[in-house]
């Protein structure tokens, strides 16, 4: 009897000490956590949905993956991809791929990929070949951001027809107020990099994803959109223009952050977004 004690002792006391290490949390806006479940539910309902992500995160990727996946089967198949990580100028050799046109050689040689892309981008580019979903190259090509970052908007309307195909309607709106272009001149004036162009910068890439979300949203299937969280972070950023665009649209956001105790939402991201995905800092990185 006394070796059955001690036994339940020692168990009771290992059993302490080997909890759950949950490598990510999920939270509503209000800080709340909720399941994954939930978070598949309510973006099925959603005209479109932002998923901000980390991009060095594996956790973030592996969740954009899962979620996309679900979501498919969720909606009999009624979704459509866009991402931040594909420019508009490169919709041509994107399409020939996914229509088997071109080999995957041709494409990942032609295309400018991030660095990242065979880790974080390629499984749901290949999700969307083999299921023959439409995948949006939504951004801007990087060359006519840089313009913008070295000479201001006004640079742009200097370009010909074909380059302005590829970015938002000329002149577009621009708030410097908005949070994540007050908070980025900031951020640079802290580091003695005051260039007012930077936040510009961020805004006609904020407004070319819209435009080219826009023109596919709120036709009955659910786009869901990969990019930086601090392009849709606090509803503003790209949804800010996609307002603009195509007002009365369903929205539902999501964003990734980190933090060193993933078990309660630290007071700075309440609201960040609809859902705030957690992630334990320690995370190792994919680039």
């Amino acid at each position: 009897m006394k070796n059955i004690i001690v036994s339940l002792l020692v168990l009771l006391t290992l059993s302490s000490f080997s909890g759950d290490k949950p490598a990510y949390r999920i939270f509503n806006n209000e800080g709340k956590k909720v399941k994954y479940k939930k978070m598949l539910e309510t973006v099925k309902d959603a005209d479109v949905v932002f998923f901000g992500e980390l991009h060095n995160n594996p956790v973030v990727h592996w969740l954009q993956y899962n979620l996309t996946t679900d979501l498919y089967t969720a909606k009999a198949g009624s979704i459509i991809l866009g991402a931040e990580m594909f420019e508009a100028d490169n919709q041509l050799i994107l399409n020939e791929y996914l229509n088997g046109n071109i080999s995957q050689k041709s494409f990942e040689k032609e295309a400018r990929l991030w660095p990242n892309y065979k880790t974080d981008y390629k499984p749901l580019v290949e999700f969307a070949k083999d299921s023959s979903l439409v995948y949006v190259a939504t951004n801007i090509p990087r060359r006519y951001a840089s313009t913008t970052y070295k000479k201001g908007f006004e640079a742009l309307e200097e370009l010909s027809a074909e380059a302005k195909s590829y970015i938002a309607p000329l002149p577009i709106e621009y708030d410097p107020e908005l949070k994540g272009y007050s908070d980025m001149m900031k951020q640079m004036e802290g580091m003695g990099h005051a260039n007012p162009n930077l936040p510009k910068a961020q805004a006609i890439k904020d407004a070319t994803m819209a435009y080219s979300i826009a023109e596919f949203a709120g036709n009955g299937k659910t786009f869901i959109h990969y990019n930086g969280a601090y392009h849709s972070n606090n509803y503003e950023g790209i949804i800010w223009y996609l307002n603009k665009y195509k007002p009365g649209l369903k929205i539902v956001t999501i964003t990734s952050v980190e933090q060193g105790n993933v078990e309660s939402l630290d007071e700075e991201f309440d609201n960040l977004a609809n859902f705030i995905i957690v992630v334990d800092e320690t995370m190792t990185k994919t680039n």
